[in-house]
């Protein structure tokens, strides 16, 4: 068994988005130099390339200009140990992104169904939906692994 998660985030953010917001998102994709986080626990979270180790496919991290401003796409093999530092990017994604609704998923490595992970741009509120045969459920965004 094992603890590993599949994190994918698809989300389009404004041409707006500040510099600064720009620079730590790349800092996240990609590990670049420059204006780090503050905290020297922080690592890029979104970073990793390649084949994944055993959720199958690649994992990927993309920033990319567009019509509608900049499009992400990142798919990241996660272990729950990072689920603080993550809940945290996705909320901040979701207050400064422009598409509504889902914005990516999260999926067990033994499960199946993911769950939906959905923004709200206009409240700047992220939530993780479940969806399972039978049942349908808003929960915490990220789960807690001490629970």
């Amino acid at each position: 068994m094992s603890d590993l998660y599949e994190l994918q985030l698809i989300l389009d953010l404004p041409s707006s988005l500040p510099a600064a917001d720009l620079t730590l998102l790349r800092w996240h994709l990609l590990g670049e130099s420059g204006q780090e986080p503050q905290d020297p626990d922080a690592y890029p979270l979104l970073s990793a390339r390649g084949p994944a180790q055993r959720i199958g496919g690649t994992l990927v991290g993309d920033l990319a200009r567009s019509e509608r401003g900049w499009a992400l796409t990142a798919r990241q093999e996660v272990h729950p140990d990072e689920f603080d530092q993550l809940r945290e990017l996705v909320e901040w994604l979701a207050r400064r992104t422009s598409t509504f609704g889902t914005i990516g998923y999260l999926r067990f490595l033994e499960h199946d169904v993911p769950d939906l992970l959905i923004a709200d741009p206009a409240s700047g509120t992220a939530q993780r939906l479940t969806l399972l045969p039978g049942r349908s459920t808003e929960t915490q965004l990220l789960p807690d692994p001490f629970s």
